[in-house]
């Protein structure tokens, strides 16, 4: 017996009819008539055997069964179109890689490598999205995800492969002129570190997502700051780097996200004190097989990493 398969025109209706609340909004937006949509949805109810939508004075709402089912539509769609998208821009020529990764690593750190990554593997694509939080694989349409956190998270990942990349090294970075007024010197000896008694007297940059970071790295240096939570949040490192350069403040941030930053004399590391590892960054796999573009961006991006940090083992 074959197990009954809805039309796409089908799956469509209802993920516009579920969007919009009505049939004929989504009616107008799939080009099709009102009627169209609604012998669409009927047939799907009637190959499913449950109810989708119920009928209200304002038109129509899901039900309990169309909400869970519109949702799975939705992704089946958009994996639909992406797939079909990819072959069409390939010419079934090469792979692609879908990959979940933290922002500012990605932007900072993984993006102005990628020309290496062409030069040697000029037919693999790298679809970028944002995810900073541990998901399930088999419910979305992404073959990795490039994580941050420590190794008791990656553990508690349930289906994944772990590689490890790189230690996150987390240093305070302010402007030169910031540090000129706490230690009390002329501008151009700005880019001497004071010690950590001298940052707790600055005004503090926290990051949201992170918010004891600076009561946790006062700790460490042995440093009394009852101001530790105090100072603006903000979520991401590029928005710390970005307030830290002018002027607002002191920030936790890992060096290799900041080097052009650092480079062009915008930051200077603020003290001395020995660098946080409390995180690592690690390029996450599901446990099944990989695509030969997904292992060979694996053995690339790992390799890349080891130029940057040579220590660390895979995890499994």
């Amino acid at each position: 017996m074959r197990t009954p398969l809805p039309s796409t025109q089908a799956l469509a209706c209802l993920e516009a009819a579920a969007r919009h609340q009505s049939y004929t909004r989504a009616a107008q937006e799939l080009s099709l008539t009102q009627g169209a949509v609604s012998r669409q949805i009927i047939a799907l109810e009637e190959l499913l055997g449950v109810p989708l939508f119920r009928r209200t004075r304002h038109g129509v709402a899901l039900t309990d069964a169309g909400r869970h089912y519109a949702r799975q539509a939705a992704r089946w769609l958009l994996e639909l179109r992406q797939g079909t998208l990819e072959l069409m821009a390939r010419q079934g020529a090469g792979g692609s890689v879908a990959l979940a990764t933290v922002p500012t690593f990605a932007t900072r750190w993984l993006l102005p490598r990628l020309p290496q990554l062409a030069r040697h593997h000029p037919d693999i694509t790298v679809h970028f999205d944002v995810r900073t939080r541990p998901f399930l694989f088999a419910e979305t349409a992404f073959d990795a995800a490039l994580f941050a956190g420590t190794a008791v998270q990656v553990g508690n990942w349930p289906g994944v492969h772990a590689h490890w990349l790189m230690h996150e090294d987390i240093v305070p970075v302010c402007s030169p002129q910031l540090l000129a007024r706490a230690a009390s010197r002329e501008p151009g000896r700005a880019w001497q570190p004071v010690a950590p008694p001298a940052i707790a007297g600055l005004p503090l940059l926290q990051q949201s997502t992170r918010p004891l970071g600076w009561q946790q790295w006062f700790a460490a240096a042995g440093v009394a700051a009852p101001r530790a939570l105090d100072g603006p949040r903000l979520e991401l490192f590029s928005m710390l780097a970005t307030a830290a350069a002018q002027g607002l403040g002191v920030a936790l941030i890992p060096p290799l996200l900041i080097e052009q930053e650092l480079a062009r004399g915008e930051l200077v590391i603020a003290c001395a004190a020995a660098p946080q590892r409390e995180r690592s960054y690690y390029l996450v796999t599901p446990e099944q097989p990989a695509t030969p573009a997904l292992e060979r961006f694996t053995h690339w991006l790992i390799a890349a990493a080891r130029g940057a940090d040579t220590s660390g083992a895979d995890l499994a």
